[in-house]
């Protein structure tokens, strides 16, 4: 295990309900090339925060990466329209271009 995500479980065991926390390391453990590691973390923010837009991007991210491509476009769309009624108008832009490769992957297939 790396030393940040050390860092990273030690700080939820102190706090299980922080939802950047969640983040946090759900997105290390992509870096690390562990996408099944990442989802219960990611999973875990969005149930914690359901308005954290960068949840939602990263969550949908690992979701494809996993090979489940309806729920990460589900995840997408629902990131979007959370984005946009927060006003962060770059994740959303983010998600769109995520959520549309995705698309024209799976149309492929």
């Amino acid at each position: 295990m790396n030393e940040r995500i050390h860092d990273l479980l030690e700080l939820l065991a102190e706090e299980p309900d922080d939802a950047m926390l969640r983040l946090m390391l759900g997105k290390e453990y992509l870096a690390l090339g562990d996408p099944a590691a990442a989802l219960p973390h990611l999973e875990q923010a969005v149930a914690l925060d359901p308005r954290y837009s960068a949840a939602y991007r990263e969550l949908g991210i690992v979701l494809e990466k996993l090979a489940r491509a309806a729920e990460a476009d589900d995840v997408f769309t629902r990131g979007i329209a959370i984005a946009d009624a927060a006003g962060d108008l770059q994740t959303a832009k983010e998600m769109t271009v995520f959520r549309e490769r995705l698309r024209a992957v799976t149309a492929r297939d």
